[in-house]
């Protein structure tokens, strides 16, 4: 589970951007981050923009640890390739991103914990850990009475966002098969993200 602390809507408070593009956000209201000296904005260094651009992605999946995300960044950095793709493809890859693109929670945060407390199966077999890297041609499946859990329901129903074209969803079933690996520009982010910065940021 996530070590986060604080309210998951801080993040976008303190990030200045709607990470989610959820209505709920303060930060509709309030564009600018929190506390006392919130709105005297200066310019960002050339570290403090690679230290955003990382904040921003990691905590678009769930504010996932520091731990957590190094090690993706290595080992997208070890494969052959762009770096800055390869880590998108590998936070995507993650158990609680799929669930969350197949719509069957309302947040990342709910994805976590609808895996954690073994909702989810993949190829037939329950599997509790977020983090589980998600193989092409896998079959993730929503598990028994869970199905009928109103949250989730209502979650597919929410006109919030669509389900991305590499997650082949039968709604009717709650199954879905991951078809691909997808690149950035696949990825329904609502706010910009820059991996090649994070990319830079970890180079340093």
């Amino acid at each position: 589970m996530s070590k986060r602390q604080e309210s998951k809507y801080k993040i976008n408070r303190r990030l200045g951007e709607n990470l989610w593009g959820r209505a709920k956000s303060p930060i509709n209201k309030r564009e600018y981050p929190p506390g006392q000296h919130g709105q005297k904005r200066k310019k960002p260094t050339d570290y403090g923009t690679q230290l955003m651009a990382k904040q921003r992605l990691k905590g678009y999946y769930g504010n996932i640890t520091e731990k957590q995300f190094r090690r993706a960044y290595a080992e997208a950095n070890r494969r052959r390739g762009d770096t800055s793709e390869n880590l998108i493809g590998l936070l995507e890859r993650r158990l609680d991103a799929v669930v969350y693109r197949m719509k069957v929670v309302a947040t990342v945060f709910a994805a976590r914990q609808f895996v954690s407390h073994g909702h989810i199966a993949v190829n037939g077999k329950r599997v509790t850990i977020p983090s589980y890297q998600i193989k092409v041609g896998d079959v993730i499946e929503v598990r028994g009475a869970a199905k009928d859990y109103t949250f989730v329901l209502e979650a597919l129903k929410s006109s919030e966002r669509d389900i991305p074209d590499y997650i082949d969803m039968d709604e009717g079933k709650l199954r879905a098969t991951f078809k691909r690996v997808p690149l950035l520009a696949d990825v329904p982010y609502p706010v910009k993200m820059e991996p090649n910065m994070v990319v830079e940021y970890y180079s340093r």
